[in-house]
């Protein structure tokens, strides 16, 4: 079985289609905010991606589009997700 951040990749590219896709696994920056977390697991995720269907879409429905698809995750207790996403063309601080 994959991963959390396997599986997160893996749909973002099925429903996006993305040209340029990094999920990070941040978890181990946050060893320590709460007695669970010990930064060995996968509980914080960032998303950069730039897709063309971010085209024409604001800010927050991107956002939405991202946090919906992966909803499932976000249930089974990924406890935290930034996401930067971008259509192409635009710039990017990555």
């Amino acid at each position: 079985m994959a991963n959390l951040q396997q599986r997160i990749e893996t749909k973002l590219t099925a429903a996006f289609a993305p040209e340029r896709l990094a999920v990070i696994n941040e978890s181990h920056l946050h060893a320590g905010h709460h007695p669970d977390m010990t930064g060995a697991g996968e509980t914080h995720m960032r998303v950069r991606i730039i897709s063309s269907q971010f085209n024409g879409m604001s800010r927050l429905a991107r956002h939405r589009a991202v946090t919906e698809l992966l909803r499932e995750e976000l249930d089974a207790g990924l406890h935290a997700l930034a996401i930067e996403p971008a259509a192409p063309g635009e710039s990017v601080r990555w």
